[in-house]
């Protein structure tokens, strides 16, 4: 037939791509409620779907077994954000824990002073000065700091969530969907798949590949900035991290029933956590106390779980005294005699599972009451002392292990049948794999000396430590990272530093600051590998390096200003097979600010 201008005129097309999403903003009200004026609390939900065509080719799939539609896909997710932020010296104002301040004197007439504000006379003929608080009050205000010590809190959590479902036949109007449901369109995560093969909206093809796929994000922080005096400032800091993913194969069968084939679930994890107790133990190449205890918990958590698994049910021991099917070298034995041992606490406490919920603070402090002592405040014109700690515990990979299965204690142990329930160690699979593990920490710095003197000089001593431990089930090796590093830095500046130059102009005299610093620096690191069950530690990697930078700059005009830098470095190897390096780098920089 004939074409004509008008024919497709009014065909809008096959939908390539859809998308709809939501965003509700919400404000709980909770700060009008006079008691609770002193909280304020956000929460934010984003849902979003889209529907994604797929290729034309798939439409009309010729096998030998028929022709099939594979469809196209779809995929939805959530978000929920909740922020609260909690101002305690409003609350403490609310209930009346304010310190009593200084009071003035007044004369009986119209409000003016009858004696001066330095000193006030008593019917004794003695003078007070006002401004100066009874002991009464001081104590009565010590103990409001110390009770209203916690400033502020602030709280988040997000998480979010997201499907991706392939094989989708249906597709959407020109104005949008609400297939498969309303509430899935709109981000909700309820279980569409059974819903979507019972309405023959999945493909039929039995050799279908692609993967439905389930994400579930989680993230939780919180801060508390405490002053427990006026001139210390401590802010606690801590933080958990889950992340896991979903997959698996399907088919819909002939009475469209929804089969999953081969599940998967695979993510990591991140939470704050305290190690100092064992921070400050003796732990080199040749002896770790942490190491041994290690070691040494194996056994006190093999008989944990194996009592938990058997019940009343007698279990035989090898050798060496562990239970069977919670060996030694048994990941569900390992990683709780781990975190038992480099946490400091008891293996007969401490929970066998890989996650923790609650997670520990860390914290940062700064100090600057010395300025309040007379001789500093006369010698200094600042004076700082600064401290914080970091640690973390991190699995970086956990997967389900397919090739589980579950041991039938009714059976017995020579039974045929639980022979793959156990892995080649004889050991009971676990559900979960772990590749490794890491414990982090870091004293950062583990003291910080920032002053300067009224005669301009300035001094900086700081020391840094960090070490990380990462035990890996593949190998049942340890590997410790050890880190040590010594700051000193002294500045002094010049000032009005006469310099005669023809950069300000014909027989003119420039004056202006020399500002100089130098640090000097040494860092210690080295790695350590431990085994388990031989007295083989050894050194595999490290080094000392030793560095000194200097700096001097002066400005020649508002906007040009001359640098003068030497950076030097040297660096000796802990192992014989690296060679001593050494590094200088020295120069002039001239900046200039083209700004005003």
């Amino acid at each position: 037939p004939e074409l004509n201008v008008w024919d497709g005129f009014f065909d809008f097309g096959d939908p390539n791509l859809q998308t709809q999403q939501l965003q509700v903003n919400y404000e709980l009200p909770l700060y009008k409620i006079p008691a609770l004026s002193f909280l304020k609390a956000t929460y934010a939900y984003s849902g979003a779907f889209q529907w994604q065509k797929g290729s034309d080719l798939n439409e009309n799939l010729v096998t030998d077994t028929g022709t099939y539609n594979l469809g196209h896909s779809i995929q939805n997710s959530n978000t929920h954000n909740i922020n609260s932020t909690l101002n305690m010296e409003t609350l403490y104002k609310t209930l009346g824990l304010v310190k009593k301040g200084k009071q003035r004197a007044r004369g009986r007439g119209r409000g003016r002073s009858t004696t001066p504000d330095k000193a006030i006379a008593n019917k004794d003929g003695e003078t007070k000065d006002p401004n100066k608080l009874s002991a009464g009050k001081k104590a009565y205000n010590t103990l409001i700091d110390v009770v209203t010590m916690v400033k502020r809190m602030q709280f988040g959590y997000t998480e979010n969530n997201g499907t991706f479902l392939p094989g989708y036949l249906p597709t959407p109007g020109f104005i949008g969907t609400l297939k498969p449901t309303v509430g899935y369109t709109f981000g909700a995560q309820g279980n569409i798949r059974d819903l979507a093969a019972r309405n023959n909206w999945l493909t039929d093809f039995q050799d279908f590949s692609q993967q439905y796929t389930e994400v579930h994000n989680t993230s939780l922080d919180y801060s508390i900035n405490v002053e427990p005096l006026r001139d210390l400032k401590i802010d606690f800091i801590g933080n958990r991290t889950y992340a896991e993913n979903y997959t698996e194969n399907y088919r819909v069968d002939d009475d469209l029933n929804y089969i999953p084939l081969t599940p998967n679930t695979f993510g990591n994890y991140n939470i704050s956590t305290a190690l100092i107790k064992t921070a400050f133990k003796k732990s080199d190449e040749n002896q770790s106390a942490a190491f041994d205890d290690f070691r040494a918990n194996r056994l006190v958590i093999a008989n944990r779980l194996a009592k938990e698994f058997y019940g009343t049910t007698p279990f035989n021991t090898d050798a060496e005294g562990y239970p069977e099917g919670f060996g030694k070298n048994s990941q569900r034995v390992l990683l709780p005699s781990f975190l038992s041992a480099y946490q400091g606490t008891n293996p007969d406490k401490v929970s066998t599972g890989a996650f923790r919920d609650i997670p520990i603070p860390n914290w940062t402090l700064k100090y600057t009451g010395l300025m309040k002592i007379p001789w500093f405040k006369k010698t200094f014109r600042r004076f700082s002392v600064q401290h914080g700690y970091r640690s973390n515990y991190t699995i970086n990979q956990f997967r389900t292990n397919l090739d589980f299965k579950e041991y039938d204690i009714d059976l017995g142990y020579s039974a045929p049948e639980n022979d793959d329930a156990k892995d080649q160690a004889g050991n009971f699979k676990s559900r979960t794999l772990y590749s490794n593990i890491n414990l982090e920490e870091q004293f950062s710095p583990l003291f910080r000396l920032d002053f300067e003197m009224k005669n301009s000089i300035k001094v900086l001593a700081e020391m840094k430590t960090d070490r990380t431990l990462s035990l890996s089930f593949d190998n049942n090796l340890m590997t410790e990272i050890q880190g040590k590093e010594y700051t000193l830095g002294l500045g002094y500046r010049f000032k009005d530093l006469r310099i005669r130059s023809k950069l300000a102009g014909p027989k003119q005299i420039i004056v202006s600051d020399l500002n100089m610093r130098a640090d000097v620096s040494v860092r210690d690191n080295k790695t350590i590998i431990r085994y388990l069950d031989l007295e083989n530690n050894q050194i595999t990697a490290g080094q000392t390096v030793w560095g000194v930078k200097y700096t001097a700059d002066y400005a020649f005009s508002k906007n040009l200003t001359g640098i003068f830098y030497f950076d030097y470095t040297f660096s000796d190897f802990a192992i014989s097979t690296s060679f001593p390096q050494t590094s200088i780098r020295s120069g002039i920089t001239l900046r200039y600010n083209f700004g005003n």
